[in-house]
């Protein structure tokens, strides 16, 4: 059958049954139909294509009357409508793979009887970039590290793109329970293969396809349940038995020394441990290697590797009812700034062990950094250990030292020193410019002996968005200018004027090298809006808040290694100013400890893993059932509308009782300690942070605040005319105005982009 008589059969085996049953009875038919088709995009939007290929749809009007006409899709002019098969599930509407786009810009049309549809395509390679600017350097491939299914490895890099060839892999699930198992050469089945019935109530054998390859010079993996020995090949139109049409995408942890490496693992693997659970109930799984803040602290980037995941799944699988983000730590801000700065990407999150942003850690670390230094550098004595405690707002000074320490990855200088106690701590000692094994030392930067080097820290591998300073170093948005450390301490009497005085007197800054000095930071203006603008300080405006935030504890230790509650809070916050309200944000708090994590027997520990456990379960069905809800809704109204109305009863605010059975408790969630016997509050307490005893907001969200003049009015202690000036000298140009929003505060652009996509154009990296 000739292409032309293949689309003309396709169409007909869409269009048939309403061609019969219209032919006639239209009083106005002249067999003269001049609508066009439609033509839309199912793997990705229009700007942002890449690997040269696209998942399109075409939907046809209806011709009343008269023959049946002949489909053409062209692409740049080349006919490609042969690629089209009607979709089963719509009426009328056909879906192709449209393929050997050209870098750069493509046009796809489309005509069918009368008047044409045109779209404009932009194809990037599939090595990347898109929007997240040039690419790091240095930069090291990983693909002849990276571990297979099977314990063999991808095999070493093809170009300097660190690209590798595609690999599929089947393992499955035995009836003896355990790990998955490669799954034997074979026609068929082992007899052990064990079984499953999906969320979708499909029983099929538990057989995991996964799919290993590369893309913007990541490693990805799909997996899904697939049967070889039954199952056709995929494609968009035929997906395999055992998907229930719902995606998972699954981000990693960490940050400290995420950078200019591959990433020789995903850091949690879409196949092992709950996401096996997740693969028996029919979900599919991608991830990527890039989207692990231990191999790559980038979100622009994470944000540009989902998408392009995500693509190359559906133009693989078809497009799924909904997509949902997971992630733990560095994880959950992960998922959130992905969500955020990217809408439509995810149809909800479910996360963690919480953060607002890698920022976050980053720039509260920095402040009690220079606490510390402040405390065991001074030689005034004004302020004791407890009182310090009080101005870092952390529930002890284990709490106060271990955020301190973490202050390491926005410092350079690898080896540096600091005189931060880690007794005892989980944390474990300061780390300056910490790499990755993988990175060479000749790539490593030194202030001497190679000052073009790579410099280990979240701000310069975010250089494309931060920009850079005459030296090539990246400029950074933290700022304490006009910060009043200890404010509700002096007004609380806990430290007197002048401890106040001497505090802020001595604090000072950091150099662009992480060096103290004895003035405080000025911020780099254009460097904090682009935090805005670009989503490395989330927002919760953008893709946020119209989908659902689902944020459990996991880990709850006010004590050790800096997981404090307050970064929960701070989220909330955010979505609250961004939105009038935070109704799409529920919190269930209860958790482990890091002495749980790490395996040491402390009272408590079963009980608090049973609290683990059923946060997770309960958890996790309330969220999927407020997705798959909401996204069912076909009603009139906004998508946040939607989502709210659909809300489940079960999904509001609550915490667990601390037991062997424990049992929810729904209570509106606040930041503090102590309240009634058996309150969260109670059972969960939580303390504060540096800046918000300055005054600061719990949003954390202005990263250099206006300033006002020095008022005696505002202190709620005297000082006298020799207090005043010297406060006055201290704060030549006032304190912060807290009331009033940062300096540059701006709201997420959608998929900013820092080159080389045009679209949304925020910062050229490329350019000096």
């Amino acid at each position: 059958m000739s292409d032309k008589n293949l689309r003309k059969y396709a169409v007909a085996a869409v269009a048939g049954a309403t061609l019969i049953a219209g032919c006639g009875n239209n009083p106005n038919d002249h067999g003269d139909n001049k609508a066009a088709p439609t033509i839309t995009l199912l793997s990705s939007k229009a700007e942002y294509v890449t690997g040269g290929d696209a998942l399109v749809e075409i939907g046809l009007p209806e011709i009343v009357g008269g023959a049946t006409p002949t489909l053409h899709v062209l692409l740049n002019g080349a006919e490609v409508g042969d690629a089209f098969r009607p979709d089963p599930a719509k009426p009328r509407h056909l879906v192709g793979l449209v393929a050997n786009m050209k870098v750069g810009a493509n046009t796809l049309s489309s005509s069918y009887g009368g008047d044409s549809a045109t779209v404009q395509l932009s194809n990037y390679p599939l090595s990347g970039p898109v929007l997240s600017g040039p690419q790091t350097t240095p930069y090291n491939c990983q693909t002849q590290d990276f571990a297979l299914p099977d314990g063999s490895k991808l095999g070493a890099a093809t170009d300097a793109a660190c690209s590798a060839p595609t690999k599929v892999h089947y393992l499955y699930r035995s009836t003896a329970g355990g790990a998955l198992k490669p799954l034997p050469a074979g026609a068929a089945l082992p007899a052990d293969v064990a079984t499953t019935t999906t969320s979708a109530g499909a029983n099929v054998p538990f057989v995991v396809r996964v799919e290993t390859g590369t893309m913007n010079r990541g490693v990805y993996q799909n997996a899904i349940l697939f049967n070889p020995a039954k199952d056709a090949a995929p494609t968009p139109l035929a997906p395999p038995a055992g998907w229930n049409r719902r995606l998972i995408a699954v981000h990693g942890s960490g940050c400290s020394s995420g950078w200019y490496v591959q990433g020789a693992a995903m850091g949690v693997s879409p196949y092992t441990g709950t996401y096996l659970t997740r693969l028996g109930e029919g979900y599919a799984v991608f991830t990527n290697t890039l989207n692990h803040p231990t191999n790559s602290c980038n979100a622009t980037v994470a944000g540009e590797t989902t998408m392009m995941g995500k693509e190359r799944f559906i133009e693989t699988f078809g497009v799924p009812a909904f997509t949902v983000s997971v992630g733990s730590s560095g994880g959950a801000y992960t998922s959130e700034q992905v969500a955020d700065a990217f809408p439509g990407l995810f149809d909800g999150v479910f996360i963690d062990a919480t953060f607002p942003d890698a920022l976050a850690i980053a720039l509260s670390s920095m402040d009690d950094k220079l606490l510390n230094h402040y405390y065991t550098s001074s030689q005034s004595g004004l302020v004791g250990e407890a009182q310090m405690v009080g101005v870092s707002g952390h529930k002890s000074a284990r709490a106060w030292y271990d955020m301190a320490v973490q202050s390491g990855r926005t410092d350079p200088v690898s080896g540096r020193v600091e005189t931060i106690p880690t007794a005892g701590s989980f944390g474990g000692p300061y780390l300056a410019g910490a790499f990755n094994a993988a990175v060479p030392a000749a790539q490593r930067w030194d202030a001497l002996t190679n000052p073009r080097g790579a410099r280990a820290t979240v701000f310069d591998i975010n250089r494309n968005v931060y920009g850079v300073d005459a030296k090539g170093y990246a400029l950074r948005p933290f700022d304490n200018v006009g910060v009043q450390y200890g404010l509700a301490q002096l007004n609380d009497g806990s430290i007197t004027p002048d401890q106040f005085l001497d505090l802020n007197e001595k604090i000072g800054g950091y150099d662009g090298d992480g060096n103290y000095t004895t003035a405080r930071t000025v911020g780099d203006a254009g460097a904090i809006k682009r935090a805005y603008q670009s989503g490395l300080q989330l927002g919760g405006g953008g893709g946020l808040a119209a989908i659902p935030v689902f944020d459990l504890s996991y880990i709850y230790d006010e004590d050790n290694f800096f997981h404090y509650q307050w970064f929960h809070f701070a989220v909330r916050e955010r979505l609250l100013k961004a939105n009038g309200d935070s109704k799409n944000h529920v919190m269930w708090r209860g958790g482990i400890s890091f002495a749980d994590l790490f395996g040491q027997s402390t009272p408590g520990m079963a009980e608090r893993a049973a609290v683990n456990a059923k946060a997770q379960a309960d958890g996790w069905a309330a969220f999927i059932k407020w997705v798959a809800a909401y996204k069912a809704d076909k009603g009139a109204g906004t998508q946040r509308d939607k989502m709210i109305a659909q809300k489940p009863a079960e999904a509001v605010d609550g915490c667990f009782s601390n037991s062997s059975n424990p049992q929810f408790i729904a209570q509106t969630q606040t930041l503090g300690s102590g309240g009634a016997a058996g309150s969260c509050n109670a059972l969960w307490p939580s303390w504060s942070f540096a800046r918000a005893q300055a005054g600061g907001p719990l949003a954390a969200d202005k990263l250099k605040c206006e300033l006002k003049p020095v008022a005696a009015a505002d202190y709620k202690v005297a000082f006298d005319a020799a207090r005043l000036a010297r406060l006055n000298a201290i704060f030549p140009n006032g304190v912060c105005d807290w009331s009033k929003p940062g300096v540059n505060q701006t709201a997420v652009l959608p998929y900013a982009s820092f080159g080389p996509s045009p679209v949304n154009p925020v910062f050229d990296a490329s350019k000096p």
